[in-house]
């Protein structure tokens, strides 16, 4: 726990800012007006993080955890659905650490492929991500190696909630927050940031309600998974150290349909020729499917939070 009985705190998000910041990218924002995309209109700011190392937020948590914590000899173990794994084994790569990677099946060949370029040793296997880190789990106790828990670790929340510092500093006007969600490092560590400074709104696929399953029962509880974004946003369940900071510090979660989530896949190829995966589209889903709908004049934040998509030719 951090000070105050939190599970992490802004101090200590700000140090870890400090701390991988030689080691991450600033990503952009881009700013445009909601009417570009067919929208009543309204400010919109997106946070580009799919251009991060490795192609997705998770690297910030990668460096975090390889950064604080005591590295055995034996190096690092990761079970992901992709993008944890492409970012540890980034950071192992890049710190010369041995890191060993758990995906399932379901894994895009695109963050396959990230992670055998990076070096890692890889393993493939089972259904879902749960079925990895069920894997994962028996190797770091037969081998000694460290884990590197995708989001229920203090310091993967802490690398996470650096999205939000570097957010205010890019932005300091924000009204809302639009964030995709599956084990909840992402929302959390970026709702710790702000601490309610900013309605944060969360944005999960109707076919993975994780989170939103959490809520209706009062704490972390295995959920349907599926879907065209399950490689990222379809964990069991929402992290154990993830649920206390969503209560108390998230607005709400929204649902959005696999339709919807190819549809901003699509608008933002078209209108900003960019190249989102599902998980990273699902934020900007919210808004095209009307699931949350801003004021006249309000600055609404976007996270595409990863890329790792194969390429494919959104023009018709």
């Amino acid at each position: 726990m951090g000070p105050n009985g939190e599970v992490i705190g802004r101090g200590e998000i700000a140090a870890t800012g400090r701390l991988i910041r030689p080691r991450i990218r600033r990503t952009p924002i881009v700013e445009v007006d909601g009417g570009d995309f067919g929208l009543a209109p309204c400010r919109l700011s997106f946070k580009i993080e799919l251009l991060q190392h490795a192609g997705s937020f998770k690297t910030r948590g990668a460096f975090a955890n390889l950064l604080m914590r005591e590295i055995p000899k034996v190096g690092v173990a990761a079970a992901s659905g992709g993008n944890h794994g492409a970012a540890v084994a980034y950071a192992a790569m890049t710190l010369g650490i041995p890191a060993k990677i758990f995906v399932p099946a379901i894994s895009s060949p695109a963050k396959i492929q990230r992670i055998r370029d990076y070096g890692a040793d890889l393993v493939v296997g089972g259904d879902r991500y749960a079925d990895a880190l069920a894997v994962s789990e028996a190797w770091v106790a037969q081998s000694g190696a460290l884990a590197i828990h995708a989001f229920d670790q203090r310091e993967t929340l802490l690398g996470q909630g650096t999205v939000g510092l570097e957010l205010e500093d890019q932005v300091s006007d924000l009204d809302a927050l639009l964030v995709s969600v599956g084990g909840g490092g992402l929302i959390a560590g970026i709702a710790a940031w702000y601490r309610r400074r900013v309605r944060i709104i969360g944005v999960e696929p109707e076919a993975s309600p994780t989170l939103t399953r959490a809520l209706e029962a009062g704490q972390p509880v295995a959920a349907e998974s599926g879907g065209i974004a399950a490689d990222s946003l379809a964990p069991l369940r929402v992290g154990e150290l993830v649920f206390p900071i969503v209560r108390r510090d998230v607005e709400r979660v929204v649902l959005v349909s696999d339709d919807a989530i190819l549809q901003a896949q699509q608008s933002l190829w078209t209108t900003l020729r960019v190249v989102a995966e599902p998980g990273g589209a699902a934020a900007f889903a919210a808004l095209l499917s009307g699931r949350y709908r801003p004021g006249p004049r309000e600055r609404v934040g976007v996270l595409l939070s990863g890329g790792n998509t194969v390429a494919v030719a959104f023009d018709r």
